[in-house]
């Protein structure tokens, strides 16, 4: 999404202003209306999304589609899941590439919104590991690490 935000910017336009700087907010939603004096205005912030994502319709399906994939993750909604890779509306090209690999592997994302495991604590102990052994690069053999 935020590959396709960059490439529906123009520069020196409101549409720019209102999708360079509130980068932020395309990612997670506000409601405190505020004067920003990038657009000297005094929106909300979901008014400062709707109004950034209305520059182009590929950007607006995009962020429609990655909103709808988020609740329907946080839901354990497999079904809106499937319907939601399997879909066909027209987004952009690195969305649309992301989609083919989650329907190329779409065992995998159903088990991983279903199923409560994850590979997260051993990820950890891998990150501890390789901190240590960069921490110790110099030393001249094994016993010594």
């Amino acid at each position: 999404f935020n590959s396709l935000r960059v490439q529906v910017m123009n520069k020196r336009s409101r549409q720019y202003q209102l999708l360079k700087f509130p980068w932020k907010l395309y990612l997670m939603e506000k409601i405190h209306p505020r004067y920003n004096w990038h657009y000297k205005d005094c929106l909300t912030q979901a008014q400062v999304v709707m109004e950034g994502i209305s520059a182009n319709t590929a950007l607006e399906n995009s962020y429609n589609l990655m909103q709808s994939f988020i609740q329907a993750i946080e839901t354990n909604n497999t079904q809106e899941l499937k319907s939601l890779i399997t879909s066909k509306d027209s987004i952009g090209t690195l969305m649309l590439k992301t989609l083919l690999t989650f329907k190329y592997n779409l065992k995998a994302v159903l088990n991983g919104a279903a199923l409560p495991y994850s590979n997260g604590c051993l990820e950890g102990f891998n990150r501890k590991i390789k901190q240590i052994e960069r921490t110790a690069f110099g030393y001249s053999n094994f016993i010594n690490l």
